[in-house]
């Protein structure tokens, strides 16, 4: 099913994840697949989001490949990045408090 908010693009008929086109804000609105979804925390242009619940574990796709292994249960709408999302490819990095990027195994 094609997306009708333009801020989100789907690339692959089978991905579980819609790019963001256009910044959106905390308090924004989006709609995925015709349902209403409360944007939780500012997301930047080229950022994912889900486009269903996607379970820790689960493969994520985006143009209809494996870009990685959700690290926690992630909700419809919800940011989808280093904080839940593990490259199967390459280390994936994020700040840790007090740290510099450090490798997430």
């Amino acid at each position: 099913m094609e997306n009708s908010d333009r801020r989100l693009v789907l690339l692959s008929p089978d991905d579980n994840c819609l790019v963001v086109a256009g910044a959106l804000r905390e308090g924004d609105t989006v709609a995925i697949e015709g349902e209403p979804i409360r944007v939780r925390r500012p997301i930047g242009v080229g950022h994912k989001l889900a486009r269903r619940a996607i379970r820790a574990g689960e493969k994520i796709l985006k143009y209809g490949a494996v870009i990685g292994t959700a690290t926690s249960d992630i909700g419809r709408g919800e940011h989808v990045h280093t904080h839940n999302l593990q490259s199967d490819y390459l280390p994936t990095y994020t700040h840790e408090a007090g740290k510099s990027f450090v490798a997430r195994r």
